[in-house]
């Protein structure tokens, strides 16, 4: 599907989301995957979808809006809602990040740091136990 920037210019703001929906459309309900939320609209994917200018009622969740198909290309649809639904029940629709915790990508240091004396005790209790081998032999 190609996007021009004649398409990207829309009047309201457009989420992208990969969530479950349904469309019902002549009485037949289709499940799709909507791909993109806004107050004026939804880009929904699936098999089997309406044909152009089919009346639909959308649904996600408690959200059940009435509008019809804009256009379809392949398994892609664009859904025109026929009132716009208010921005709160776009973002209650749309999870919330999740708190990822940052990375640290940082090589070790190569300065020695001195042991503390219950490390140092450990350490040697491991280096003179019996059985094991000595280092450089």
């Amino acid at each position: 599907m190609e996007q021009n920037n004649d398409t990207q210019n829309r009047r309201s703001r457009r989420s992208n989301v990969l969530l479950a929906a349904s469309i019902e459309a002549s009485g037949a309900v289709n499940r799709v995957k909507l791909r993109n939320l806004s107050t004026e609209g939804a880009l929904i994917e699936g098999k089997d979808l309406p044909v152009e200018g089919s009346e639909v009622l959308f649904r996600r969740n408690d959200l059940s809006v009435k509008g019809r198909i804009a256009w379809v290309d392949g398994g892609h649809a664009g859904v025109s809602f026929k009132e716009p639904i208010l921005q709160e029940d776009v973002l209650c629709n749309i999870p919330s990040p999740k708190y990822r915790v940052p990375l640290n990508y940082r090589r070790p240091g190569l300065a020695v740091q001195k042991l503390t004396a219950d490390e140092m005790r450990r350490a040697e209790i491991w280096a003179w136990t019996p059985g094991r081998e000595v280092l450089g032999e």
